[in-house]
């Protein structure tokens, strides 16, 4: 069983950066594809981005490219660093786990999941 923790959420000012990051308890995120969704209020669970298990390919929603960055230390964590953040970005990020080697860009192929943390943007 992997339980994973977020970190690094917040309150910033539009145009501000924060970095999240996602820890596993128990093992490192060896073989694991890992990614980052967010939920607004009254809006469905969205992917933000994903990164492959050895950290090669990665994966972004249109919202999220050229603005958000995600990495992993298979060690660690992965982390998400967030730049030019807007208000549209204010939701809970999660942070996703799946042991596979392939790239995972959708909710529903995702086995492991985290509590969330809160990143709200304030204009």
């Amino acid at each position: 069983q992997v339980q994973l923790a977020e970190s690094g959420g917040g309150l910033v000012q539009a145009g501000g950066s924060l970095r999240l990051s996602c820890a596993a308890s128990g093992r490192p995120f060896i073989n694991y594809a890992l990614g980052w969704f967010r939920q607004a209020p009254g809006k469905e669970r969205e992917f933000v981005a994903a990164i492959n298990w050895s950290g090669d390919r990665t994966a972004y929603a249109d919202s999220a490219k050229g603005r958000f960055t995600i990495s992993r230390d298979n060690s660690i964590a992965v982390t998400l660093q967030m730049n030019s953040l807007k208000p549209e970005d204010t939701a809970v990020y999660y942070c996703a786990a799946d042991r596979t080697m392939l790239l995972r860009a959708t909710a529903h192929e995702y086995a492991y999941w985290g509590q969330g943390t809160q990143v709200t943007v304030s204009s």
